[in-house]
């Protein structure tokens, strides 16, 4: 399991950077600043939980846990819909995808409590 999340960390992390890129080159003249803005926030979340798994993979090479796993995993759906519903909603200009959001934001305050009590059990 290890692997699979230090890859996943990898995809987040090079996807972030692309994006990032993207709206810096190719969107900054075709957003607003408040479309920018979210679609910055999506991308910098992204981007430091795409850190925040590969450091649940790295612990997990030492050893199992279950509460490090979970936390890799509500890191993972985090990303998913707090980032992703902020790109759907700067791509397709509906502002519903914003009541998701928070759904993203959950997860990753859950990750975060995990991946805290998994470390703290650790041995």
């Amino acid at each position: 399991m290890a692997k699979c999340f230090l890859a996943l960390s990898g995809l987040f992390g090079f996807f972030s950077v692309a994006l990032g890129a993207f709206g810096a080159h190719a969107l900054k003249e075709k957003l607003d600043a408040y479309q920018m803005g979210v679609f910055k926030t999506g991308v910098e979340y992204q981007f430091f939980h795409a850190l925040a798994i590969a450091l649940v993979g790295v612990l997990l090479l030492r050893g199992e846990s279950t509460l490090l796993k979970s936390s890799g995993y509500a890191f993972i759906f985090g990303v998913l819909v707090f980032s992703g519903s902020l790109y759907l909603l700067v791509f397709t200009g509906q502002r519903w995808w914003g009541a998701i959001t928070p759904i993203g934001g959950m997860s990753f305050l859950i990750a975060w409590a995990l991946f805290a009590l998994g470390c703290y059990r650790m041995s």
